[in-house]
């Protein structure tokens, strides 16, 4: 079925852009792996100019659904994909920097996301799969292994579980969600008093929870997944409340100040004379 392109009008030009190829994807006319014809053919057709056109295909990029090569050759121009992972991320990584969502509300959705994948990965991983996180487990366990390298294979463990339970969004939100409090994980690791302790409890955890998997434990390994996460994440969680209630005690202590100070000139009265 041929893509019928339509003109837009030009108020708020780039959203009603986005409105339009969004349009065209819910119809089923552009579906991954599709090109986009060239800039300078599908501004006219909408009628917009290929500034606003190139906002609304950047727009796109960043959500995942699009990627543009520069050039002339084959491969130039823009093609719809699918790609959400890494635009999941980004997007949650920046909304949790921003204080969109606690520490809490990540580690709740942790442990959803992950006592479900756990769990199916139990009943429908193939051994290639279970194969490849155990080479990252093995590759953990390494007396060197340093926090940051540490902390990038631990994120590939648990989304190659997800992956491997078959349920692609399972596999998608768990790698966002992950990624979102990545750099607070590692900064957490950095900082704990005896790293080589730390890094042999949690990797015993991660061998114990592929061991349960292959052996078709699902509510254990989804259990043991749930305390995994409890037990390091919630240290983060316990560290953020600890610091917000200490903020709250010094605003508290700072607004009495205030109030004191207040009453104590009312008391003094006009020309500070009691």
């Amino acid at each position: 079925m041929p893509v019928e392109w339509q003109p837009v009008r030009q108020s708020r030009t780039h959203e009603l852009v986005l409105q339009s190829i969004e349009e065209q994807v819910f119809a089923g006319k552009l579906r991954a792996g599709d090109r986009l014809p060239p800039e300078r053919e599908l501004a006219p057709v909408f009628g917009v100019s290929r500034s606003a056109l190139r906002e609304a295909l950047r727009v796109l990029e960043t959500i995942g659904v699009l990627v543009a090569q520069p050039g002339r050759g084959p491969d130039s121009g823009a093609r719809i994909v699918r790609n959400p992972d890494d635009a999941l991320g980004r997007l949650l990584r920046l909304h949790f920097a921003l204080g969109s969502y606690s520490l809490h509300d990540v580690m709740e959705a942790r442990v959803a996301l992950e006592r479900s994948s756990f769990a199916a990965a139990a009943k429908y991983a193939v051994d290639r799969d279970l194969d490849e996180a155990s080479a990252v487990v093995h590759r953990m366990s390494q007396p060197g292994i340093l926090p940051e390298e540490f902390n990038e294979l631990d994120t590939q463990f648990h989304v190659m579980v997800a992956t491997s339970s078959g349920n692609a969004l399972t596999s998608t939100l768990t790698s966002a969600v992950r990624e979102s409090v990545r750099p607070l994980i590692l900064r957490a690791l950095e900082e704990v008093d005896d790293w080589s302790a730390t890094r042999q409890h949690l990797n015993a955890q991660h061998s114990e929870l592929l061991r349960l998997v292959r052996t078709g434990h699902g509510e254990e390994a989804a259990d043991l997944a749930e305390l995994h996460i409890r037990g390091f994440h919630g240290t983060l969680v316990d560290d953020e409340r600890t610091a917000e209630d200490a903020e709250e005690r010094t605003a508290d202590g700072d607004e009495e100040r205030n109030e004191a100070g207040e009453a104590a000139r009312d008391e003094d009265g006009p020309g500070g004379q009691r």
